[in-house]
């Protein structure tokens, strides 16, 4: 008896953090670092950080923009809703790396990542400035706007689309409990040539040592991992 009652509370658990992810509503606790003094240091750290780069990558941005818009008959940003913090969905913004119909043409290219996400290495319906913008990661740059306006956090784990988050296992639901960012552990360490599961115990990682002294590690081992590409397709 005692074992279908057990069945029976993890069914009405998953079926509630779906419910809730579905009504924008938080889908689980928060953790990681509560101090006051972190989170006030860590937005200002946002701010600064974010207002800095979009100065010194404003001629950058702007070139891409431009080229975007000519390339995609006027289309060059893509936005798209993403589990935020508790798993709140949110509008994230990227540069344009796909072809309009990417969405309808998804049937036709196979998932070669584990877990809920979807990745091909070689995916057809990426362009080949896109192709370039996300071996650079510049296709990323846009996010920062997220981040001033506190959606997201310059770390923090990857936000996922809507879907794929309802597909979390229990204990890779835990990644949701603080604000996603734009750099993270699995950014620094080979990014889609992590499995999704060694991808969600990075996160997890992080959130047991949330501080400022980790945020800043994982802050100056991006520029590194930008620069080698390695996993970024």
């Amino acid at each position: 008896m005692a074992k279908k009652k057990t069945r029976g509370i993890g069914r009405q658990n998953i079926s509630l953090y779906r419910l809730n992810l579905s009504a924008g509503r938080a889908a689980v606790e928060p953790a990681g670092n509560l101090s006051l003094g972190y989170r006030f240091a860590k937005r200002l750290i946002d701010i600064v950080g974010a207002t800095v780069l979009l100065v010194l990558l404003a001629p950058v941005m702007l070139a891409i923009l431009i080229v975007l818009t000519i390339t995609t008959g006027g289309k060059p940003l893509f936005f798209q809703r993403r589990a935020g913090y508790l798993g709140k969905p949110f509008t994230m913004v990227k540069f344009r790396t796909m072809r309009p119909d990417a969405e309808q043409l998804k049937q036709t290219v196979k998932n070669e990542a584990s877990g809920p996400v979807f990745k091909n290495r070689h995916d057809p319906r990426v362009t080949r400035l896109g192709r370039w913008l996300r071996k650079t990661s510049l296709d990323e740059t846009p996010q920062l706007f997220n981040v001033l306006l506190g959606q997201m956090s310059l770390v923090g784990p990857r936000p996922l689309v809507i879907s794929e988050t309802a597909e979390l296992q229990p204990w890779q639901r835990r990644r949701l409990a603080v604000k996603p960012g734009l750099t993270c552990l699995w950014q620094v360490s080979g990014r889609s040539e992590v499995s999704f599961s060694d991808w969600a115990r990075m996160d997890i990682w992080y959130i047991r040592r949330q501080n400022l002294l980790v945020d800043c590690k994982l802050l100056l081992l991006t520029p590194y991992s930008v620069l080698s590409a390695r996993g970024a397709y």
